[in-house]
């Protein structure tokens, strides 16, 4: 790859609320999640658990997306403008008919410090969003399933594993991914005060 190619991707990567219906093959998604896959981890532990939501059980999974957006709607009402708001409310009652839906989990134990365990699998996060770039997909990561954490374990079935049951399995984020059917723009990358030379 080209040093540009490079930069033009990474520059590219921006946050999709708007899909069309088609359904992301499985060899794509294994594709983008081996991606992910291939992130630094602490101690190469590795420690990701990705659970991947498609189908039938992805649209029961809406109920509980509109129950996360209770728990932040106020804030982002004082943060957006009310047209920008709108499309927000509107992407948490539908996913933006998304036809996926990747959650990511920690599995924290002893052997590794807290942080660096779950910043792990944010790496591993973030080289999934750019695959799907390459992948012709959009994507979009969200933190709001974390307002309704345990409800969510259950939906998925974690909450019984036996991980999840001695403490160590942990929701980080959820993205939601499938082909673009609209073209935001990128918001403005804020620069100043980012960085401190020494």
């Amino acid at each position: 790859m080209e040093k540009s190619e490079f930069y033009k991707l990474i520059e590219s990567r921006k946050s999709i609320r708007k899909y069309k219906p088609d359904a992301v093959p499985k060899e794509v998604i294994e594709r983008v999640l081996t991606a992910g896959m291939h992130a630094p981890s602490g101690k190469n532990r590795q420690n990701w658990r990705f659970f991947v939501v498609t189908g039938q059980k992805r649209d029961e999974y809406l109920k509980y997306s509109q129950k996360s957006w209770v728990g932040i709607k106020d804030i982002l009402q004082q943060r957006l403008k009310p047209s920008l708001y709108q499309f927000t409310e509107r992407f948490f009652y539908t996913l933006g008919d998304a036809p996926v839906i990747i959650f990511a989990y920690s599995h924290n134990d002893s052997e590794e410090r807290y942080h660096t365990s779950i910043g792990s699998v944010y790496m591993a996060v973030e080289n999934m969003n750019l695959a799907c770039i390459v992948e012709g997909l959009g994507s979009c990561t969200m933190g709001a399933p974390l307002e309704i954490k345990e409800e969510v374990d259950k939906f998925l079935g974690v909450d019984k594993l036996a991980e999840y049951q001695r403490g160590e399995l942990e929701l980080l984020c959820a993205m939601v991914c499938g082909y673009p059917d609209h073209e935001p723009p990128k918001a403005a990358r804020q620069l100043e005060g980012r960085v401190t030379w020494l």
